[in-house]
């Protein structure tokens, strides 16, 4: 595959990816991907509310698929949805959610609803949370709130790699407010130092010579080689012919004695 077909395949699946953004609202949507297939294209929809994608006897998902077939000529389109586990740990939810808030209660409760994302993150099971609110909120001066809550961090790999981030804007009346979501899951740390008891350090002990024991019994025992057992078996038999000629001997030296 040449360079340009690669550049323009990526900027297909970024037009479908905001065409599903702008079409699925307040259901909850993570993310969307597109898949090549050997039967068509597949179209991965990561949501929270998979029942209002499909819609009523599958009329929602049948009008998606029409619309992205005709509008970017895809041969045999076909959405695979999948439910997401925990949404308050994603951050494009969370967004969404904070945006339809603020659309439907207006800019003066923009406080509670702010404490509120940050309750429901954290009870989730998140490490920590940041968001930023950023507009004319709630005077008709711009201003700049920020609700934080827990661990963060805002340098480094797990900054890039471990933490979520996720962009909104809300429609006011006063104009358009943006949202900026920052959520850290519950992840192995690689900075987090664990103290080591006693207890632990005759645990790790035993375990290991509970180790050494297993191996030696799972060694196998050495075997004596074949070659020793054959001359074992051919230097016995010369042994009784040495003591029978001395026999012998001993007895014609008596005879001639007398």
């Amino acid at each position: 595959m040449s360079y340009k077909k690669i550049v323009a395949q990526k900027i297909k699946e970024f037009q479908i990816q905001e065409f599903i953004r702008d079409n699925l609202k307040q259901v909850g949507l993570s993310s969307s991907k597109l898949q090549m297939t050997p039967l068509g294209e597949k179209v991965v929809v990561n949501a929270a509310r998979p029942g209002l994608i499909v819609g009523r006897k599958g009329q929602s998902i049948k009008k998606l698929t029409n619309q992205l077939k005709k509008k970017f000529n895809l041969e045999n389109p076909q959405i695979e949805i999948n439910e997401l586990d925990n949404p308050n740990l994603d951050a494009n939810i969370i967004a969404e959610r904070v945006a339809t808030s603020l659309e439907r209660f207006g800019s003066a409760r923009f406080k509670g609803i702010g404490h509120k994302v940050l309750e429901d993150v954290m009870n989730a099971g998140a490490l920590g949370i940041e968001l930023v609110v950023s507009g004319k909120v709630p005077s008709a001066r711009a201003k700049r709130w920020r609700f934080y809550q827990g661990y963060l961090k805002k340098s480094g790999d797990v900054a890039i790699s471990g933490v979520k981030t996720a962009y909104a804007a809300a429609q006011l009346k006063s104009g358009t407010i943006g949202i900026q979501v920052r959520i850290m899951p519950p992840i192995e740390l690689p900075d987090k130092v664990k103290m080591r008891t006693e207890e632990s350090i005759q645990e790790s002990e035993a375990t290991a010579q509970a180790k050494a024991t297993e191996e030696k019994a799972k060694k196998p025992r050495k075997k004596t080689p074949k070659k020793h057992a054959e001359v074992k078996k051919h230097s016995e038999p010369k042994k009784e012919v040495k003591t029978e000629e001395k026999t012998e001997k001993a007895v014609e030296e008596k005879t001639e004695d007398f």
